[in-house]
């Protein structure tokens, strides 16, 4: 399942900034994939911190091949061994067990997290275990499908509002900037940004200064 969006999103960000206009009418419709299951959202990022992509999924597959389906009863009852020899680390095993307990016995409501705003989601997410504000705003984006995230603590966005407006820096209040003329729409603004940072329009380069 991807996330979905259509001609209402992108004919607003169309109207609100010339720029953007022409990289959405350049690349086309992005196609990213979603976790709608919260609970394995939440496990699939915390492995995914500080590796490739590739070794996330790598390890994301052992997993899959193990138990079939990751829910709270299933994490809750591995073994902690088990789950390190799949590739992840001690500490993330950690994080992934206190997740599933914590679930598992009621002490965290899941189901409420969708029902929140997404200030509130963000906090609830955060103060997990092994969960910081940018992974939360990733679970926001690609599990819950909430259309206004935009996250500054995302690199790639960084390069990508370089790259589209030429910024040699983007700091918070010019961050903001994009943020207001972007929303209510700004998952689908960092879907556009996201792919021109992995280079779909080779003629667009990054205007950060290069370091010495």
């Amino acid at each position: 399942m991807y996330f979905q969006y259509g001609e209402v999103e992108t004919e607003y960000l169309k109207s609100r900034d010339e720029r953007m206009a022409a990289v959405i009418n350049q690349i086309g419709h992005v196609n990213r994939e979603v976790d709608t299951d919260l609970f394995s959202a939440v496990i699939h990022h915390i492995i995914g911190q500080q590796i490739s992509t590739k070794a996330q999924q790598t390890i994301w597959k052992r997993m899959l091949d193990k138990y079939g389906v990751v829910t709270p009863e299933i994490i809750y009852q591995a073994d902690v061994n088990e789950l390190q020899s799949m590739g992840t680390t001690f500490k993330k095993v950690k994080y992934i067990k206190d997740f599933a307990e914590k679930v598992h016995t009621g002490v965290f409501d899941i189901e409420a997290v969708s029902r929140m705003s997404d200030q509130d989601a963000i906090e609830a997410l955060a103060a997990l275990k092994g969960i910081g504000v940018w992974t939360a705003e990733m679970i926001l984006l690609f599990c819950l499908q909430r259309p206004d995230v935009f996250s500054f603590g995302d690199l790639a966005i960084l390069r990508g509002l370089r790259m589209v407006y030429h910024h040699r820096k983007i700091d918070r209040k010019l961050f903001e900037k994009y943020r207001r003329r972007f929303s209510p729409y700004c998952s689908v603004a960092s879907l556009y940004l996201w792919a021109v940072a992995g280079g779909v329009i080779p003629e667009m380069r990054d205007y950060a200064p290069k370091k010495k």
